[in-house]
């Protein structure tokens, strides 16, 4: 039974924090009196500030979410607007016409025959209704069979059950099985890591093997990121995606582009797709269809996709109360304003190559193994030896990642996530509108923090006072 209703008035947020909120993907218990829970209070353009009034550049988007950057108000009074004409109306039977103007937008911008709109609350569920989406598809055309999904190794792509189910990290999914059938996975394009005579296309063609050792009568989808997230921002060789729609088209497979991150400029165009020229069966959107002002999300299909559902007494038995919220899409339609004012993809365009150039020059320190990804959306893969590409064991990475980094980066002032879902890897994502004042940033307090980082490792595990205090960051 819960101590109290409300918090009593001058209460302490960090008791309070401690007491009643179970935060996401985050260890507890590593939380207490002398170990802060990080409470941000307020942000403008590409920062945050904390409850002690310190100021941190976002270079993570808050979830490579927020790209327009925070604080634009415009987008607070769209929402209100919108309240005083319709709060809220559910699209189960019923329509309201920012869920239609914002459809018709997003059909517009999209590529192909992408022309309708299938609205979420949130990335998770753009996944698991695109999965459901594609075994309705095939059991309308009289084949019920096809109902696997193929994911890549590492991929995440969510935490629903189905949505789990194409995700390819092994401790994500192994407290949590059995899943939801059907959840088969190949390699992923960690070029990185590949021999230097392998095949450009053999993951692509990895694809196609499974789908035959499956049967093809038995698989309904392949699902991948334009840039694959888990594992440090992977990007596919060229020829990759169009040797996956080759292979898509010739088993009756429809092809999903989970694009929950790369769409909405991350990579420089609205859809990742358009950034490696592909045309998916259906793309999920969600995080910057709003900027985040608002949880939203979507899944955009194709006419071949949608036609079954369109006729007669059809339907897609599937929603959620939320989905298409007046007040989310009347943020998205001001969001994809800005977008079009200030030219945000651009933008990224313009200025990707500083930036990754800024991350390039960090190969000169030991620990930097390699630099990889696309637009504002870059990963740092860490190394014990740069001519082997050893990389630091389980142990190891985590001192370095959740030990060392993670505390430090952010004590420093840089938000930004250092992980090993796969090899160790710090990820950026800053907001679209970063320019040459916040690349140096970054490039100051990575140099400065990898290079710690380097010599404790070669020293041995910082004391461990400060490794407890940084085990809260995950």
């Amino acid at each position: 039974m819960a101590t109290a209703s409300q918090a009593p008035a001058g209460t302490d947020l960090q008791q309070l924090a401690r007491q009643h909120l179970w935060m996401h993907f985050s260890r507890m218990g590593a939380y207490g009196p002398d170990h802060e829970v990080p409470i941000i209070t307020r942000a403008e353009g590409c920062y945050v500030y904390d409850d002690h009034g310190n100021r941190y550049l976002d270079g993570l988007s808050g979830l490579f979410c927020v790209n327009a950057g925070h604080g634009r108000t415009e987008y607070g009074e769209a929402a209100a607007r919108q309240v005083e004409e319709l709060d809220f109306y559910t699209l189960w039977s019923y329509a309201h016409p920012k869920a239609i103007e914002l459809a018709a937008r997003i059909a517009n911008l999209a590529p192909g025959d992408l022309n309708r709109v299938f609205f979420t609350s949130g990335g998770s569920e753009a996944v698991e209704s695109a999965l459901k989406l594609s075994r309705n598809y095939h059991r309308m055309h009289g084949k019920g069979q096809k109902y696997k999904v193929i994911a890549r190794e590492v991929a995440y792509h969510g935490t629903s059950f189905g949505a789990l189910s194409a995700t390819g990290i092994t401790e994500l999914r192994s407290q949590f099985e059995p899943l939801t059938p059907g959840g088969c996975h190949v390699p992923n394009t960690n070029i990185y890591r590949w021999p230097e005579e392998r095949d450009p296309l053999w993951a692509a063609d990895a694809i196609e093997e499974r789908i035959v050792f499956e049967g093809p009568e038995t698989v309904a989808a392949v699902i991948l990121e334009p840039v694959q997230n888990a594992g440090g921002c992977f990007v596919p060789p060229d020829g990759y995606f169009q040797r996956v729609r080759e292979i898509c088209d010739q088993y009756d497979v429809l092809m999903i582009s989970d694009e929950v991150i790369c769409a909405w400029g991350r990579l420089g165009h609205y859809f990742g797709c358009e950034r490696f020229d592909y045309v998916p069966d259906m793309i999920t959107i969600a995080k910057a269809l709003t900027s985040a002002y608002a949880p939203m999300g979507g899944v955009i299909a194709s006419d071949k996709v949608a036609e079954p559902f369109m006729e007669g007494d059809a339907s897609f038995a599937h929603g959620f109360t939320f989905a298409g919220h007046p007040i989310a899409a009347a943020i998205a339609m001001a969001n994809l304003d800005v977008y079009e004012r200030e030219n945000l993809c651009g933008h990224v365009l313009a200025k990707e190559g500083e930036f990754r150039g800024m991350l390039e020059s960090l190969h000169d320190l030991p620990i930097v193994g390699d630099v990889r990804g696309a637009g504002f959306f870059h990963a740092v893969e860490l190394v014990k030896d740069k001519e082997t590409k050893e990389s630091f064991n389980d142990e190891e990475s985590e001192r370095l990642l959740r030990g060392f980094l993670s505390g430090e980066l952010y004590k420093r002032g840089l938000i930004c996530r250092a992980d090993d879902r796969g090899d160790p890897v710090v990820q950026l994502a800053p907001p679209l509108i970063a320019d040459t004042e916040q690349f140096e940033e970054i490039h100051d307090v990575l140099r400065a923090v990898l290079t710690e980082a380097g010599n404790l490792m070669v020293r041995g595990a910082p004391d461990q006072s400060a490794r407890a205090d940084h085990l809260r960051r995950n």
